[in-house]
Parts: structure tokens; sequence; C-alpha cells
């Protein structure tokens, strides 16, 4: 599992040093660096998937596109490079990138494995010193003397993790008459594109042991379509293949007593919320799931339930970053603490503030086993109180 994320000149970050967890919600105002959060992750998954020996790092790809080397560095403090790190509890892994402004990729500068680090590497295999005996080892130059040596370390988890992550954005497709088949897509993609293309391609699959509903077969289909009646009672789904066509239909219902009907006839919350149980599904062990915004066109119940269930997903060995602006979801997973389907030291919050406030960036409240939160920072879901007070002639 990622434990931390560093971020320097990157986007509105001077120097950022984030603790993750299982299950990590990111809050706070808008354009405070919550989303670039995110992306700082998906630009090494783009690179990973794209370019297995690429030693550029891609800013512009199928999963995102963040334009020049002038966007994304730091436009405050930053010049023509950022840095980026995780660590994953053994090891940490940083990289230095650099570029011209204007350029659309930026060169890799230095990556280091915990001690160990390539000086201006021109070889990388999934931005990682190549490796030289069967994935379990590779080649760096210390840090310290200068000379070559050779890494024992299994690098699989890492790469796996980031090549195999899901992201999904707030701006999900809307219904479609058809969806075309994509055999080379293992993920539902940003916009849920291909979220009914992997439902349909492993419909049959078992999904994870945590995840499976008691009394419903624990294949993907079925499994996906039981989460999907807890938020919307009496959903029903089928796909089916299209003859002759690389494509296939989704058939939606609401009641057992109505056939199936086309996406545009059902409301327009099944699909958005379809893409993120798909993906949550479909996601294997050690899995990385980042989502924004999951309560778009979810009611509050669905949005609480939302948060429950990204809290069960979390348990069931796949990591979630999530970025929302909803209290239902944090409360969601607050009421998961405290009916012990996690525990609060798998749960991160995070609140960030607009660096033009000249306090923190970023604040972490805590969460104790009875789901308590032990300090709400001005900002931090405090609307609903702020709105109620006016009304009681306490405030302004």
């Amino acid at each position: 599992m990622l434990n931390r994320l560093d971020l320097h000149d990157f986007k509105c970050f001077d120097l950022l040093k984030l603790p993750l967890a299982s299950l990590t919600l990111l809050s706070g105002a808008n354009a405070s660096g919550k989303s670039s959060v995110l992306q700082s992750l998906v630009l090494l998954h783009q690179t990973m998937r794209d370019h297995e020996w690429s030693s550029r790092l891609l800013l512009n790809g199928n999963a995102i596109k963040l334009g020049t080397v002038g966007d994304v560095v730091d436009k405050v403090h930053g010049r023509r490079s950022i840095k980026m790190g995780l660590s994953d509890g053994e090891l940490s892994y940083h990289w230095s990138f650099s570029g011209e402004r204007f350029e659309m990729s930026m060169g890799v500068d230095h990556v280091s494995v915990g001690d160990a680090a390539t000086l201006e590497p021109n070889m990388l295999q999934y931005l990682l010193p190549p490796l030289i005996n069967n994935q379990t080892a590779f080649e760096v130059e210390s840090a310290h003397d200068h000379g070559k040596s050779v890494l024992q370390l299994n690098i699989d988890s890492l790469t796996y993790r980031l090549r195999g992550l899901s992201y999904i954005t707030a701006e999900r497709i809307g219904p479609r008459e058809f969806y075309s088949i994509e055999e080379t897509a293992a993920v539902v993609g940003p916009a849920g594109e291909h979220a009914v293309s992997v439902l349909h391609l492993g419909r049959g699959e078992r999904v994870l042991d945590g995840l499976i509903i008691e009394g419903i077969p624990p294949t993907l289909l079925r499994q996906v379509e039981a989460r999907m009646q807890q938020f919307f009672p009496g959903c029903g789904l089928v796909v089916l293949q299209v003859l002759q066509a690389n494509a296939v239909t989704l058939g939606l219902r609401t009641s057992d007593d109505t056939d199936f009907h086309r996406p545009i006839h059902v409301g327009f919350g099944l699909t958005q919320i379809l893409p993120i149980v798909v993906a949550a599904l479909s996601a294997k062990v050690g899995g990385i799931l980042l989502i924004e915004n999951p309560e778009v066109h979810l009611h509050p119940a669905g949005q609480a339930l939302m948060g429950r269930f990204l809290a069960d997903v979390a348990m069931a060995g796949v990591q979630v970053i999530v970025e929302t602006h909803s209290d239902h979801v944090l409360n969601g997973i607050r009421r998961a603490v405290k009916d012990e389907r996690i525990t609060p030291e798998q749960v991160a919050l995070h609140f960030f503030k607009p660096r033009s406030e000249g306090t923190a960036q970023v604040l972490s409240p805590q969460l104790d086993r009875l789901g308590n939160i032990d300090t709400w920072p001005d900002g931090f879901f405090d609307q609903f109180d702020k709105d109620m007070n006016y009304f009681s002639g306490w405030g302004s």
C-alpha cells in the first residue's frame, strides 16, 4: 500500500508530504489542490502503462491531458522542473522531471529507490531502473560511493499498482445506445467509458471475497447488479452483445415489474454510479482506485451509502483515494468506522486550503473509533451548521 505522496513544485504545491491510508478522503475549497494530488498519480500511471521503456513523463495521454510543462510547474516557486515521491512502507521512490515550458512531456533527471539512485538515467523501465534478473533486482548507481550496485527488490508490486490504477473523473459519460467492446481496456476509463465493456468481458470473474454479497453468485456481473440494487432498489441490468459488432447494449430497470429499458429512460444516476461499482468490484488486491466526486447525481442517503461502500472496498484490499465535497460521503465513512467495518487508522482525512490564505495548505483531522472527528477547521464540511446558525440568528 502507498502510505505517502510527496510533491515539489507541482502545480499549486511548493512542497507537499501527504500521508495516505487504505481509504483517503480529500476535501476542501475549489482550486485548492485536491485534483492535483490525483493527477500526479495518474501521470505516473499513464507513463508506465503507455510506454514501458519511457524515460519521459507523459503529460498527455488517454488517461489525462495536462498540457505543457508550464502548466504543471508551480507558477509561484517553480521554474522548469517538478519532483514526485512515493513510499509504500518498505521503500521510498523519488523522481525528478524537467523540460522546457512549451514541451508536452518531461525528461527524467533523477530516480532514487531507497538509498540508491540513478543519476542522469538514459534507460528506464516503468520509470524505474531496468530490471536485470527475473524482475527481482536492478542495477543502480550508489548515492554514497558513486559506484555500481545491485539492489535486491521486488518492484512488481509498485508497477502493478500504478499501471493498473483506475481513475474516474467527475465528468462521467451519460447514457449511450451501445458501448464499444475494448479488449485492451483493463480499467473503466476516466469517464467510465469502458465500464460496460469491462463488465461484459469480466462478467464471470470472481470478485474479492471481502466484497461478495452473500446469497448472490460471486461473479462480477451478478455482484455489480446486487450492489447497484443497494443504491437503487429494484435495479436490474443486462448486458447483451450486438450481433456481428464489437459492441454491447446495456439494459436497466428499476423494478421487477418492468422490462429492461435503454439507459436514457432510467434515472441519470444509475449510469454515473455504475463505473464506480464496476471499477471497485473488478479491482484486485493491491489495486488503486481514484475517484472524483462519487456523490454526483446521488441523493443524500445514496451518498452516505457510497462512503460505507468505499470503506468496504478499502477493507477488501483495494487502496481508495476519493475527492469529495459531500458531508454525506464523509459521514458514511464515519459510520463505517463506528460499525467497525474499517479502523480509524485505515482512514486518512485531508482538508485543503488555498495557498493564498497564507496558512498550512493541508490540515488532517483525525477519527476515533466512534467515528468522531477531533477538529473541524473552518470550511471543513461546516456549511450546514453555519446556515442553521444564521437562521437561528446566531451568525452572519
